[in-house]
């Protein structure tokens, strides 16, 4: 496999301007393709606190959050949305326990924020006038699903609800059991037509279960992915630089510093300053607000969280050439995972490029 030089070795080469950098046409062009969007600016929203299977390892079912009651008026919603648009918020997450349960609910919010994404385990059907981008979770193969989340037959009734769905990209989360069982899943998925992005398990607070990843197992996902990469080019929304951020042995915050509330306390710009986690009774709290609420900071390798972790880190990758492209390529393929209408190109970097101030994983 082939990989970048390590970062002792990138302290030795040239320093690069930004302009020098864009200059190349390549570049420059999928500079120009990914900053229209750097508008987007989100916060996320607990629709309800009931879900319809159980998952070991749930991160909604941890803390204090899963105690709120639901807000089920959709008056009090539209203003909410409303109050979000006024304060600057673009871009809505939706999730919760299991937000298929309240259509009506995702209804008031798509009318009034027309861009966001839904995040669901696929088992109820979400009605087509709700045009986000859908989030369905797949942890592993059916009998992996019925064992870890409680549900028979998980995968054909997610894709029975999705095929052909342009909203539906299905996440699999790499678990510390689950690696191998991701080809004969994908191959499912790839035959049906079903776009694909790949998820790391990251523990909630206070777990230490069997799905909690190992260095052995974060170095198996990586090379997993790496191998999916290039055996589905059609069907899987990923980059090299995507596998090396979310399979290293930092997190993403030692790796990146994450700009959530709870992990950053300035509120002078970013997501410090934007950010919010709204619980199923409409409040939030600060101190706890994060993408992923209730997960343990230091194992934090969660897609969702690189998506804004990662990408705020634009002129930290400005460095050279390679690192910038796999920058790109990590905002391509999230833009592409997250954003309707949306198209991922194909990936400007074909191997693992470390992130700025570490080594490739492995080296």
């Amino acid at each position: 496999m082939q990989v970048q030089t390590s970062h002792a070795e990138k302290k030795q080469e040239k320093t690069w301007r930004f302009s020098d950098i864009i200059g190349d046409p390549v570049i420059g062009a999928r500079w120009e393709k990914v900053r229209k969007y750097f508008f987007l600016r989100e916060s996320t929203y607990d629709m309800t606190n009931r879900c319809n299977i159980q998952c070991d390892g749930c991160y909604y079912y941890e803390g204090d959050k899963q105690f709120a009651n639901d807000n089920r008026n959709p008056a009090d919603w539209r203003k909410l949305m409303k109050d979000e648009k006024a304060r600057g918020i673009t871009y809505v997450v939706l999730a919760g326990a299991e937000p298929s349960l309240v259509p009506e609910l995702c209804q008031v919010c798509f009318e009034e924020m027309p861009l966001g994404t839904i995040a669901s385990n696929g088992l109820r059907y979400i009605p087509r006038p709700i045009d986000y981008k859908i989030h369905v979770s797949v942890w592993g193969d059916d009998e992996t699903s019925l064992r870890v989340r409680n549900a028979k037959e998980m995968l054909i009734r997610q894709i029975d609800n999705y095929q052909d769905d342009p909203r539906a990209v299905f996440v699999y989360t790499f678990t510390r059991e689950n690696i191998d069982q991701i080809h004969r899943v994908m191959e499912v998925l790839a035959k049906h037509g079903c776009k694909v992005t790949l998820n790391v398990f990251s523990s909630p607070v206070g777990y230490d279960g069997p799905l909690r990843h190992t260095p052995q197992s974060l170095a198996h996902t990586r090379k997993t992915m790496m191998t999916l990469i290039s055996e589905y080019p059609e069907n899987l929304l990923f980059s090299p630089y995507s596998a090396v951020a979310h399979t290293h042995i930092y997190g993403l915050h030692d790796l990146y510093s994450c700009s959530y509330p709870r992990m950053n306390t300035s509120t002078a710009i970013g997501l410090g300053r934007s950010f919010r986690q709204y619980r199923a009774d409409l409040t939030w709290d600060r101190s706890a607000a994060c993408c992923v609420p209730d997960t343990d900071c230091d194992d934090c390798r969660h897609y969702a969280s690189g998506s804004a972790v990662v990408t705020a880190r634009l002129f930290r990758h400005a460095c050279n050439p390679d690192t910038f492209k796999s920058w790109l390529d990590y905002v391509d393929t999230y833009l592409a995972v997250w954003v309707m209408g949306y198209e991922k190109d194909d990936n400007l970097c074909s191997y693992m490029v470390a992130p700025p101030g570490h080594d490739v994983p492995g080296n």
